[in-house]
């Protein structure tokens, strides 16, 4: 898929699943695929200096469109130099439309066919964001991939609400697509909604190639469905969406919710999960979670995992990290972050070698058998 500063290239196929190795060039860098974006919400990955991100793999990242518009202002942000220069961030960043903000609000916003009117989290004062004004916002940042204006539909919820709301996902989509300033080499990815609805995802899919965009996304994921149906909506949601085009699974998820959504086709994702838990003293490891906090760890040498080559993991031991926790200083959150981080950018690395060697079946099996929860 081409247009102006942005391309994405399909390097390699798995011939045992539907995991796909590419490359996506932005305006401001090339982005290898599988990948998964570490998730700035308010201009900073929590805990991470920019320089650590690029040193652990990170090769993209998010803002949040409703965060950076409240505070402090996409405005001043684009008189500060754009979002890249206000970060000390030079790669490429994605920012989210604000829609799933917005409508996480609950009694605080009410939706029409114009857009959202909603109450600030922050001050309860007032304000409308319609799929034109969330472009505007986007492009004010600086963003090298803007998603367009949707609504994430609840799980669970009645079919006709899911009907009416994705019809008006779609309507929004193309006023995003008219919306857009052409020439800037942005790219402007749709997003495929539909609840858990096949005939209605089929539908949306549909939709927005008709419009046409530079990427696709499945949104309205991990919002409280089993993980089993999770599962179903991308193994029938994926095949729908161009070849040539990148595809992007929205706030998912856990390391095993990655490697079963690129074995289904899946090139993008993007989640809070690891430097959330890591500030709750949960760490990923390739035998699975460990809960730092456990005295169990209060006197433990070992690393935090063995297998990982992360600064973490080469320099302290378990008893440390769970002294930091337990104490509440701040270089807890830092180094826990930092693994966490180092994991899954690690994890992805190695999905991509799998598939360009032609074993992803075979690293899916081996990921699976190795891991346990090691918290019992």
């Amino acid at each position: 898929m081409d247009r102006q500063g942005f391309h994405f290239q399909l390097l390699a196929r798995d011939g045992e699943t539907c995991a796909r190795r590419g490359r996506m060039q932005t305006r401001r860098g090339v982005v290898e695929t599988p990948v998964f974006m570490p998730v700035g919400t308010q201009a900073t990955v929590k805990g991470m200096l920019p320089e650590t991100l690029r040193q652990i793999g990170a090769q993209i990242i998010l803002g949040n469109t409703y965060h950076l518009y409240l505070r402090p202002g996409h405005e001043l942000i684009k008189r500060l130099g754009g979002l890249h220069r206000f970060m000390n961030w030079d790669g490429p960043i994605l920012t989210d439309s604000g829609g799933f903000q917005v409508f996480s609000l609950g009694e605080l916003r009410r939706i029409d066919e114009e857009g959202a009117v909603f109450q600030s989290h922050l001050d309860g004062s007032r304000h409308q964001l319609t799929p034109e004004k969330s472009i505007a916002i986007q492009e004010a940042l600086g963003a090298d991939i803007i998603m367009a204006f949707d609504e994430c539909i609840p799980y669970p919820a009645d079919r006709a609400y899911v009907a009416a709301s994705t019809a008006r996902s779609g309507r929004w989509a193309r006023r995003c697509r008219h919306a857009r300033r052409e020439g800037d080499g942005a790219a402007l990815f749709g997003i495929v909604q539909g609840g858990m609805e096949p005939d209605l995802r089929r539908r949306s899919a549909e939709e927005l190639m008709a419009i046409g965009f530079e990427g696709y996304a499945l949104g309205g994921l991990s919002v409280g469905e089993e993980t089993s149906l999770m599962y179903d909506v991308m193994e029938y949601s994926l095949p729908l969406l161009p070849e040539e085009a990148p595809r992007y699974v929205m706030g998912v998820g856990t390391p095993e919710n990655l490697i079963e959504g690129i074995a289904r086709g899946a090139d993008m994702f993007d989640c809070v999960m690891p430097t959330r838990n890591a500030r709750n003293g949960v760490l990923f490891t390739s035998r699975g979670k460990i809960s730092i906090k456990q005295a169990r760890y209060r006197e433990d040498e070992r690393p935090l995992d063995e297998n990982c080559s992360c600064y973490v993991c080469r320099h302290y031991s378990r008893a440390y990290l769970r002294h930091l926790f337990q104490a509440n200083e701040i270089l807890s959150s830092v180094l826990n972050t930092h693994h966490n981080l180092h994991y899954y950018l690690h994890l992805m690395a190695s999905a991509r070698d799998a598939i360009e060697a032609g074993r992803f079946g075979e690293f899916r099996r081996e990921f699976h058998a190795r891991r346990q929860n090691v918290e019992s």
